[in-house]
């Protein structure tokens, strides 16, 4: 089955020249500064938090990781760069690696099932911007199991992924064929940003599985559970685009079962898009999930009850769903059930800040090749 990932390219696009579009200079101190209410201040408060001495803010062996000449492989389909496949290239680097390596990825279709082991960290995937490389294959649960059936498998520490259309080819799931889940993407390592980046698939889209992650300027479509896990993620900027689905629809199923575990799903100045009308922005999927949407703008696709107690009742008193300052048809407050949370300005402010995952220990802006 033919996915139609390349004619939605320019939405990520658009969102990062949104987003440089800004009219006011603030600078920040520390990565503790909330992001503002106006989207056309995302950048310029990303940038400024990552601005100073980067050696003196960050993880020393990522620090360490930096000296030095970054060493770049180049992949490309037709036998002109270093490697044929992003699996070669990835081969090359030896277990243990102590450098940040770049894989520089030609546009074209590179279908095969990508594996970046956890001996393997500081690893880049840069793709082209004006011809991202389409990451594919078609993997489900019934050949792999739920987890192991993604495109792309990520268990290091410190990886970076920038101009990426990732996606799983499989079947749309019918209700009918077992283990037809099928995973675009799994992040299980630390420390990861993905930027500019475009992930499609149906159900369990990404497996957002542990670690702190940012997305920014991506793109994300699905229909159930296709944003899964139990990582403690930041989500700036970035469409979150639902596919038309008979029946039930949820974007979220955060997998935290206690409020000790500190993870939990953050969207800032994220949209809300797609056809049809009735999808949750999250279920009890566990005892005890935490996800938040702030100042992001979500079209009527989304049920007006907002959440789902996944038909365990006894875990409204157990979920944190939060909301603030969202915008658009699908975000009344009057409508939503009863135990979601509309936040204050100090009960959102660590959320919205790049503090919440930690950013200024590790986050790098995505390499200019």
């Amino acid at each position: 089955m033919a996915r139609q990932f390349t004619n939605i390219g320019t939405l990520a696009t658009i969102l990062i020249i949104v987003a440089a579009a800004t009219t006011t200079t603030v600078v920040f101190s520390d990565d503790t500064t909330p992001v503002g209410p106006g989207k056309s201040e995302v950048s310029t408060w990303f940038n400024n938090n990552l601005e100073g001495d980067q050696k003196a803010r960050l993880d020393p062996q990522l620090a360490e990781a930096g000296q030095g000449p970054v060493k770049i492989i180049t992949v490309m389909k037709n036998g002109g760069g270093d490697f044929k496949t992003i699996t070669d290239a990835i081969n090359s680097i030896p277990n243990g690696n102590t450098k940040r390596v770049v894989v520089k990825i030609d546009g074209g279709v590179y279908n095969e099932k990508i594996k970046i082991e956890r001996t393997k960290p500081f690893i880049t995937l840069y793709g082209l911007p004006n011809s991202m490389p389409n990451l594919t294959y078609a993997g489900t649960a019934l050949q792999y199991g739920t987890v192991d059936s993604a495109t792309l498998i990520v268990e290091s520490d410190y990886f970076v992924a920038v101009n990426l259309n990732i996606v799983n080819t499989a079947p749309r799931p019918d209700g009918k064929r077992k283990g037809a889940q099928a995973l675009a993407l799994r992040i299980s390592g630390d420390k990861a940003a993905f930027y500019n980046c475009q992930l499609f698939g149906f159900q369990d889209t990404i497996c957002d599985d542990k670690g702190k992650h940012l997305f920014m300027n991506c793109y994300i479509e699905g229909t159930v559970d296709f944003i899964f896990g139990n990582g403690k993620s930041l989500y700036v900027n970035t469409i979150i685009h639902v596919l038309v689905e008979e029946g039930f629809t949820v974007i979220t199923a955060h997998a935290r079962q206690s409020p000790s575990e500190d993870t939990g799903y953050v969207f800032v100045h994220c949209s809300i898009t797609g056809t049809g009308n009735g999808t949750f922005l999250g279920r009890a999927w566990m005892t005890g999930p935490r996800v938040i949407f702030a100042y992001t703008s979500m079209d009527n696709i989304v049920n007006p009850a907002g959440w789902t107690n996944n038909f365990h009742p006894e875990r409204e008193s157990t979920v944190y769903f939060g909301e603030y300052k969202n915008t658009g048809p699908g975000s009344d407050p009057k409508t939503r059930v009863k135990f979601v949370k509309q936040l204050s300005d100090a009960e959102v402010k660590p959320f919205i800040s790049l503090g919440y995952i930690e950013g200024s220990k590790w986050l790098l802006p995505p390499p200019k090749l």
